[in-house]
């Protein structure tokens, strides 16, 4: 990922290889490079919230408004109403929510005035009787895209947690996000359409944005990352720019779970001499994950990669930048949970400026930062005492971030395919004590386990009944359609021709 020059400079193997690079990323993302747009870095709610008001108050013709959370807070409330204010007026407000990121945050009654005002409204995925675990799918985007004119992809939800209360003493969440005006704006768009027709009824074409017809904003190369549950077009991506980076590959996550694969491919940069950051939470919106998480620190930092604790309340932005070119900015946590499990959306922009800046955002974040080191006797540690501070609330995929981690700490118990560290100690002996506890209250009480498995099991042969009722019912009706469909005449006559 060197910096693009002109053509005519250089040697025809650097302009091969590159060639090959672009091939390799747009087929790995599916994902087309688009040319001609401005992209502009939006930090913390304090520069999102009054860039996407202000876009959806400037609305003529569209708004399309998607977020894992809307909370039902004085933030919520703020949006629900400018959104209303564009549907009275006659523009087409569409807007999507999470059922599991509104679960405990907010209500049906949320939403009530945008339905009023003719806007609509649609909750991802809740939970259906006829398919047990499809709740585990999750709309996990965040956007706004207004007119075909400009689009913002971050990982700011809509909630107060983002904005903090100064007269309290509660600092914001640290998060990232970008402003999006060119072409590219229809891909985000028909992102928003994607997961609009998961839900029921498609956005007719005729209304989303052409990107022939959009004029060029600027000359910044975007891909926008439009990834869906299980075909890990973004996992592909991540592990080709970290076998690809040269000089340097920073990383800033919020629920960083280091699968096998991908902890190899960043040790394997390191060991070949790139700088290999990674910036995570120093505390979590849910506690119990910060153990869990430290236990994958390890591996990566015996290989050279340095690993970097936010100070602050709650460090919730998904970003990356190597080698000075390229960066990606959005919704997608380092796990399996982003990479498999949601729809996610995510913007990766090639640009030497963009990259700078967020080079530059990046070491400015290093400063409220601790650096977690191995001490001398091969502990992990901090390099200097720090002072934790608590948080609460957020993105409910960090319990499957956290579920993934403790089986990765079981599994290489179970199996030895590596040495466990000191930090995983904790996680082991409360493994120890549930399958202790699990094994009495089994021996003691074996209804207590026996029913509720065979409720779900019940439950699970049930969904498949029905699915498969369904199913056959709709390929008899789709079979007796196709017999009562009237023929055209000449293909009766070349029938009865053939016949003859």
């Amino acid at each position: 990922m060197e910096p693009l020059e002109s053509k005519r400079l250089q040697p025809p193997a650097v302009s091969l290889a590159r060639a090959f690079a672009e091939q390799a990323f747009s087929r790995a993302a599916g994902a087309p490079l688009v040319p001609g747009n401005s992209v502009r870095i939006l930090k913390d709610a304090a520069e999102h919230y009054p860039a996407w008001l202000e876009a959806i108050r400037s609305a003529t013709r569209t708004v399309y408004f998607e977020n894992y959370i809307v909370a039902e807070d004085r933030i919520g409330r703020e949006f629900v109403a400018a959104l209303a204010a564009k549907a009275r007026e006659g523009v087409r407000v569409r807007a999507m929510h999470d059922w599991v990121g509104a679960l405990g945050r907010a209500s049906g009654r949320l939403w009530q005035p945008l339905i009023e005002a003719g806007g609509e409204v649609r909750c991802f995925n809740p939970p259906r009787p006829d398919s047990p675990f499809g709740w585990l799918t999750r709309d996990h985007r965040k956007m706004v895209a207004v007119d075909g004119e400009v689009g913002f992809v971050t990982g700011v939800c809509v909630s107060r947690k983002w904005v903090g209360d100064p007269a309290r003493g509660i600092e914001p969440w640290r998060d990232t996000g970008v402003e999006v005006r060119g072409p590219a704006v229809a891909d985000i768009e028909r992102a928003f359409a994607e997961v609009w027709a998961a839900t029921g009824a498609a956005i007719p074409e005729d209304e989303l944005a052409d990107p022939e017809a959009i004029a060029p904003a600027g000359d910044v190369m975007v891909r926008v990352l439009a990834t869906v549950p299980n075909i890990a077009a973004l996992y592909r991506l991540d592990q080709l720019i970290a076998v690809m980076a040269r000089r340097t590959l920073w990383l800033t996550d919020a629920y960083f779970v280091g699968i096998a694969p991908y902890v190899q491919a960043l040790s394997a940069a390191a060991l070949d001499g790139v700088d290999v950051r990674l910036l995570v939470p120093g505390t979590s919106d849910l506690p119990v994950l910060s153990a869990l998480s430290r236990a994958g620190y390890r591996p990566l930092l015996e290989a050279g990669i340095r690993v970097f604790e936010w100070n602050g309340p709650m460090l919730h932005a998904k970003s990356a930048v190597a080698d000075g070119r390229w960066a990606r900015v959005g919704s997608s946590n380092l796990n399996l949970s982003s990479w498999i499990g949601n729809y996610e959306l995510d913007v990766a922009v090639e640009d030497q400026q963009f990259a700078a800046a967020m080079k530059n955002m990046y070491e400015a974040d290093l400063a409220n930062a601790t650096e977690i080191v191995l001490s001398p006797r091969n502990r992990v540690r901090p390099a200097t005492p720090r002072r934790r501070r608590r948080s609460r609330g957020g993105s409910a995929s960090r319990a499957a971030a956290g579920a993934l981690r403790l089986g990765n700490t079981v599994g290489a118990a179970i199996t030895n395919r590596r040495v466990l560290g000191p930090a995983e100690a904790g996680t082991m002996i409360g493994v120890g004590v549930a399958l202790l506890v699990f094994a009495a209250v089994t021996v003691s009480w074996p209804l207590l386990v026996a029913v509720p498995l065979a409720l779900l099991a019940a439950w699970v042969a049930v969904s498949f009944l029905v699915r498969a009722h369904e199913l056959r019912n709709a390929g008899k009706r789709a079979e007796e359609e196709g017999r009562a469909a009237p023929q055209p005449a000449g293909d009766a006559a070349g029938d009865k021709s053939s016949e003859e």
